[in-house]
């Protein structure tokens, strides 16, 4: 019943959010886009002016493509735009990481779904969850969604649920990427009904198109092979991709240690604590995470007289190991400069730089430079991210 109310809601509440009168229509919108292409010395292509022009004409509408095909440009666009006339524009995304990456695309604040909507505790992933929680609606114009397949039918109830009648609602995401670890198929679902107006961005720019991960992203989408060797030098693509094909999963370990333990960084000065990260689809096996994490430890940061160490329920840590956070923790204290707060949130990654055996206490610093201490007692909250499954690298 939990699912089935949840999805009634997101439909209703689209279809209320459609109907309402267009307030936050721009009159001479052609015009505002030819003068954001001149300030901003960027030529827009065919498809990103007519997303402009929809996101303008409609109340909610999808922007859906691949990488490089120009979505955070339009993102960009539309807050330049929209704040010239004085409206208020609101970004958010469904985890950390997408968040942060939205921030540093655009200069201006965006938020996790959940700080958004101030939900903190009362949803815990994995339980059956109360559709019916009253949310603080959210004072905006505008809001802008960004990677809306990691987004379950929970938290897009809730997100619709905080949204004024009149507000612009832009989703944004790549419906081929991997749908969210919570219930539902949101993006897909909406793009295939067909009843709200989406926006296929198709175009690889140039830019982007001298990435072979780029490149070899949309042809594998397309069902096609890898760029060959020659193909990529004929287009003078950049080396940011290589495929070693290897049937010996021991070979194969021994080539992910190899890749990580010097041989990257002597090619392009890759470190591997500032710059690698070992992704696999499973958890388990030889080259599932849990045996990666524990190979990767012992080559990269080994046993040392000069480094405490604390096992906890079989897992030895190890200062300098890396670490992520592997549920929500929302009254764990941190401090950053001058800031201060508390909650550590799933699939945040950091380092570990003390072991205190004394006071029973671990300190990690995390990738945003917030660090908190740890008791004995909590580490069963967090796991070695030597090495990481797929799910939790899109999540994070």
């Amino acid at each position: 019943m939990p699912y089935y109310k949840a999805e009634h809601n997101i439909a209703e509440n689209l279809v209320r959010l459609q109907s309402s009168d267009n307030t936050k229509k721009i009159k001479n919108i052609k015009q505002e886009i030819k003068q954001i292409e001149k300030e901003s010395k960027i030529e827009l292509s065919k498809k990103q002016k007519e997303a402009l022009e929809i996101i303008n004409e409609e109340n909610v509408c999808i922007i859906t493509g691949g990488p490089g095909t120009g979505k955070t440009t339009i993102i960009k666009n539309i807050i330049d735009i929209y704040e010239k006339y004085d409206k208020k524009t609101v970004l958010c995304a469904p985890t950390g990481r997408a968040a942060k990456r939205m921030t540093e695309a655009t200069k201006k604040e965006a938020k996790t779904l959940h700080r958004l909507l101030e939900i903190g505790k009362i949803v815990e992933e994995g339980t059956i969850q109360n559709t019916d929680i009253e949310i603080a609606p959210i004072d905006a114009d505008i809001i802008i969604v960004d990677e809306v397949s990691m987004v379950d039918v929970f938290l897009m109830n809730y997100l619709l649920k905080a949204i004024y009648r009149g507000t612009k609602l832009i989703l944004v995401g790549d419906a081929d990427q991997l749908p969210s670890v919570g219930p539902g198929s949101i993006l897909q679902d909406l793009i295939s009904s067909k009843k709200i107006r989406t926006i296929h961005l198709d175009k690889i720019f140039r830019q982007a198109a001298k990435s072979r991960i780029i490149v070899n992203a949309h042809r594998i989408n397309q069902g096609e092979h890898f760029l060959t060797k020659d193909e990529a030098q004929t287009n003078n693509t950049k080396q940011d991709f290589f495929y070693i094909q290897e049937t010996s999963q021991k070979i194969m370990l021994e080539q992910v240690l190899s890749l990580c333990n010097g041989r990257l960084e002597k090619f392009g000065a890759y470190d591997f604590f500032e710059h690698i990260q070992v992704l696999s689809p499973t958890k388990k096996g030889t080259l599932g995470t849990k045996e990666l994490n524990i190979a990767l430890q012992k080559t990269l940061n080994p046993e040392s007289d000069f480094k405490q160490e604390k096992n906890s329920m079989g897992v030895i840590f190890r200062e300098q190991d890396k670490i992520m956070q592997i549920r929500n923790n929302y009254d764990i204290y941190w401090e950053k400069q001058s800031e201060h707060g508390s909650g550590v949130f799933n699939g945040e990654m950091g380092t570990i730089e003390k072991i205190d055996l004394a006071e029973r206490q671990v300190k990690i610093r995390f990738d945003d430079e917030k660090i908190a201490w740890y008791e004995f007692s909590d580490l069963d909250q967090i796991e070695h991210s030597y090495a990481i499954t797929i799910h939790k690298a899109q999540r994070k």
